[in-house]
């Protein structure tokens, strides 16, 4: 049975999942989120599961899906920029991973969503930096 982690750990887990909810584009690892925890890796792995019910990767994997949810809903970007502007490298791993979180590939979640509404163009979303942004298209 997994032990909740104590009260004075729980603001440090919590900075520590605001950090990758803010920077879920960014590489990062469980060496660098338990560095902002402010504690051991295998130590903040354990506390996060038992507070959390996943893992830090899970965690940021879910955010990152949520995010390019959004950029499908709302911008013309192509499913490979969409992929690298919420922090995955491998347009495999993303298809993957959305697939099992959403049910549908990115193709099919654009085409059910596609209202004819106009689009945010790609160009926009660049020069304004919104594809990496933090938050949901607004």
């Amino acid at each position: 049975m997994a032990t909740r982690a104590p009260d004075d750990l729980l603001p440090h887990l919590r900075r520590a999942r605001d950090h990758a909810d803010r920077n879920y584009a960014e590489p990062l690892d469980l060496a660098a989120l338990a560095a902002v925890a402010g504690v051991s890796k295998f130590h903040f792995q354990r506390l996060f599961v038992a507070t959390y019910g996943c893992s830090p990767a899970e965690h940021l994997s879910r955010r990152r899906i949520e995010r390019a949810q959004d950029l499908l809903r709302a911008t013309n970007l192509t499913i490979t920029e969409v992929c690298t502007a919420v922090g995955f490298s491998s347009l495999g791993s993303f298809s993957s991973r959305f697939r099992e979180l959403v049910g549908e590939s990115p193709s099919e979640f654009r085409r059910r969503w596609s209202d004819g509404a106009p689009r945010i163009p790609s160009c926009f979303i660049f020069m304004a930096g919104l594809a990496e942004r933090h938050g949901p298209a607004t």
